[in-house]
């Protein structure tokens, strides 16, 4: 529902005063969290179906229960399947005096009207809780494939002849709207990690990506493009008259119970704007170092290293490695009431209570060596800075860990020994990054066997030469592959792990830091001293059954 529209009702009542709606507005704008929802939050009713009844009263409408109800088939058949899912209408009950609705938006009048053209019969709306109407639609007519199949039916909506202008002003129309909105269930539902609307000359696709690999969905008619991406960006509040620059912006989304942050990114093409959504999983910050599947040794190394105080502890590897939600664990981990924390993100993905959070914007010359600087006259204890991208930033780090403070901090290296190198091809003086660097984790996230089609097999020669393994070296060790179910919808795979590599900084590994060592030489020296490599975490997991010899093979 329009929360507006609820709201001055609350306020026509006498419910809630005007400061007490204005603080409901920001809540609302805030947080992404439904409207009924927030008004139980702050105590306007007790629960948040108890909107319903006084909606119900303002109508004159009756409530429905509609729990235990199914629906007779003739009466379903008076409103087809795709008008049903266009304006949310449930049809409940059918009389002499014309057809009874639930409505998911019942204070929207329009719908009433628009139902009353489209099935040619008087319409009497009838009140129960939206999520309910929804949940009756989709059993009744079909599940997700169904339901873009019929919203697709209502979208023809002109095509080549029609111009730009007249097409964006379908971005706010109701076929577009709920279109897009099944688009983004449909891919936070599989746990989509990435969400693509992707412009081509003769076709439109939409793609999201799952542990990793992309999957395309059925893709709308091509000169629905610019709508569907000009409703993206109206729920981003971007700027859907500027189509030549690349904009970046933010949706906040309620989906079942989940409330769902999502990165939007568009970057004009020759075809019209590619749109990226980054599907930002609040359960990832609530991990804990004990969730992340780390072996005891690393386990136990992270948590003596982060409880030191001063020094530096690097996260490294490739976007996508899942570098922030390790540290975003270990800040949970020493995120206490008598240590302060301070982090510097490019941008902060996720909102924690108790940490100071600082966004860097290089657009107004908060960069991070700005903020590194500010942060040393905040009196923290640690600081996570979201990445060493240059010679300042590192330097600034070096210089914090050296006067009392723990850095925690990411970077983009092949391997942990190379982040060493790294650092000292930056410009930090060795004998600086030996004195204050603690350790480098470096990782990679792969995907697990799905454990519903899980089955054992025999790899050939080839695939184990690739891994560095001889068959007489086996023994009785096994192998295992995903079959492919419904479950993890043939692929094989369902959800990711972590594959890891520990630098220690000992005095041997400090030794070398100092003599400028190459990093093929730190990494020797570091494997003598009982380092394990990713190829051989990778190995570990294949062992136990938990990944695939290709998916090592692939990242590592």
């Amino acid at each position: 529902m329009d929360h507006n529209q609820l709201i001055e009702l609350f306020q026509s009542r006498g419910l809630i005063d005007r400061s007490l709606a204005q603080d409901i507005i920001d809540e609302v704008d805030h947080s992404g969290k439904e409207i009924a929802e927030i008004l139980a939050d702050f105590q306007v009713i007790n629960h948040r179906d108890d909107v319903w009844p006084i909606v119900a009263s303002e109508l004159g409408a009756s409530m429905v229960d509609l729990r235990d109800w199914t629906p007779p088939e003739a009466v379903l058949a008076l409103v087809p399947a795709g008008t049903a899912r266009l304006h949310g209408a449930l049809p409940v009950q059918f009389d002499n005096t014309g057809l009874y609705v639930a409505l998911v938006d019942p204070l929207n009048p329009q719908t009433v009207e628009d139902l009353r053209f489209a099935i040619g019969r008087e319409i009497n709306v009838v009140v129960a809780p939206d999520y309910l109407v929804e949940q009756k639609i989709n059993e009744c007519y079909g599940g997700e494939g169904k339901a873009m199949e019929d919203i697709l039916s209502q979208l023809e909506i002109g095509g080549d002849s029609v111009n730009a202008a007249d097409l964006e002003s379908e971005a706010n129309s109701a076929p577009i709207i709920r279109y897009v909105d099944l688009v983004l269930y449909q891919a936070i539902k599989e746990k989509a990690s990435d969400i693509h609307f992707e412009p081509f000359e003769k076709d439109f696709k939409i793609r999201y990506r799952v542990d990793g690999a992309l999957y395309e969905m059925a893709p709308p008619p091509v000169h629905l493009a610019l709508p569907i991406i000009s409703r993206v960006k109206v729920m981003a509040n971007m700027n859907i008259a500027e189509r030549r620059i690349p904009q970046d912006g933010r949706i906040v989304k309620q989906v079942g119970e989940k409330q769902v942050d999502m990165r939007v990114s568009s970057l004009p093409t020759h075809h019209g704007e590619s749109v990226v959504l980054r599907v930002l999983d609040r359960s990832s910050v609530n991990l804990s170092l004990e969730n992340l599947g780390l072996t005891p040794h690393i386990y136990n190394y992270i948590c003596d290293t982060i409880e030191k105080p001063n020094g530096i502890f690097i996260v490294t590897g490739p976007t996508g490695a899942g570098k922030t939600t390790t540290l975003y664990a270990a800040l949970r981990r020493i995120n206490t009431i008598d240590s302060k924390l301070l982090t510097a993100e490019d941008p902060v993905e996720y909102d924690i209570d108790g940490i100071i959070q600082i966004p860097i914007n290089e657009a107004i010359g908060l960069d991070f060596p700005r903020v590194l600087r500010a942060f040393l006259r905040q009196d923290p204890d640690r600081i996570m800075v979201g990445e060493m991208r240059d010679k300042d930033t590192a330097q600034i780090a070096i210089q914090a860990s050296l006067t009392g403070h723990l850095v925690l901090s990411t970077l983009h290296t092949n391997d942990a020994p190379g982040a060493v190198t790294r650092l000292i091809d930056m410009g930090c003086e060795p004998f600086l990054v030996s004195a204050s660097l603690e350790g480098v984790l470096a990782q990679r996230l792969v995907r697990t066997i799905c454990k519903d089609c899980r089955t054992p097999y025999e790899p050939n020669e080839s695939i184990l030469s690739q891994l560095g393994i001889s068959p007489h070296e086996l023994g009785d060790k096994q192998f295992f592959t995903g079959g492919g179910c419904p479950t993890c919808g043939q692929s094989g795979y369902r959800g990711r792990c972590g594959l890891y590599e520990l630098l220690n900084i000992t005095d041997p590994i400090r030794e070398l830091i100092t003599d400028r060592a190459p990093s093929v030489v730190i990494k020797q020296k570091a494997i003598e001293l009982g380092m394990n490599t990713l190829r051989e975490d990778g190995l570990r997991n294949i062992y136990l059954g938990t990944t695939t010899i290709e998916e090592v093979l692939k990242y590592t």
